[in-house]
């Protein structure tokens, strides 16, 4: 297997619905990048019917557990 994966994800995964500074961004699930750097696992709570999907690093707040 290509992949570990650890208890801490390597990115959040939205759903953004709109553009610019009217786009809504939901938190929908994670990824962890496998260990050869060539993918990544994604843990989704939800499918999105509409929007796109965009995966960006978390950010310090989510990383400790603190709310954002």
């Amino acid at each position: 297997m290509t992949q570990t994966q650890k208890s801490k994800p390597d990115y959040a995964v939205y759903v953004v619905e709109g553009e610019g500074d009217k786009a809504h961004w939901t938190k929908i699930g994670a990824a962890w990048s496998h260990t050869d750097g060539e993918g990544f696992n994604l843990s989704l709570a939800a499918l999105p019917l509409n929007g796109r999907l965009t995966v960006r690093k978390p950010k310090a707040t989510e990383q400790t557990g603190a709310g954002q």
